[in-house]
């Protein structure tokens, strides 16, 4: 599951996407516009900058914007800078390993095998979609009752 720091994250960085090359935008904006606490939004924004993927102006006329184009930024390098790992369990983490407490051996856990499928199944979807790219409606899944 993903964090709350992650899905605000992205929904700042989408927020950056849809405005880049316009200039800097102010917190305040994509505080208000993605429904993100702003002293949350300033922390995560000042670990986007750190790690690159955001840039930012002091002042008046100040804000963020995206560092490189939307296009060079997958959902997956925000993951897994905001979250660490895309694996669901730490035996599964290719940045993040550590042998799971308790557990049988790798060789012979069943479980492992599968979470690493899954690890590798979401980094090839989550690898291939920037945030330039549309979501077509046809891969959403339809919101059970």
């Amino acid at each position: 599951m993903l964090s709350q720091r992650t899905r605000y994250t992205i929904r700042a960085l989408l927020h950056l996407a849809d405005r880049f090359g316009e200039g800097p935008v102010q917190l305040t904006e994509i505080a208000e516009a993605q429904n993100i606490p702003p002293k949350f939004l300033t922390v995560m924004l000042s670990q986007m900058r750190r790690e690159g993927l955001v840039a930012s102006l002091r002042g008046r006329e100040g804000g963020y914007w995206l560092a490189k184009p939307p296009q060079e930024i997958s959902y997956g390098e925000i993951v897994r800078r905001t979250r660490g790992s895309l694996g669901l369990l730490p035996c599964a983490s290719r940045n993040a390993y550590e042998s799971c407490q308790h557990c049988i051996s790798e060789d012979k856990c069943r479980l492992h095998r599968v979470m690493l499928m899954v690890r590798d199944e979401t980094a090839r979807i989550l690898d291939n979609i920037s945030l330039a790219d549309p979501v077509p409606v046809e891969l959403l899944p339809e919101q059970s009752a």
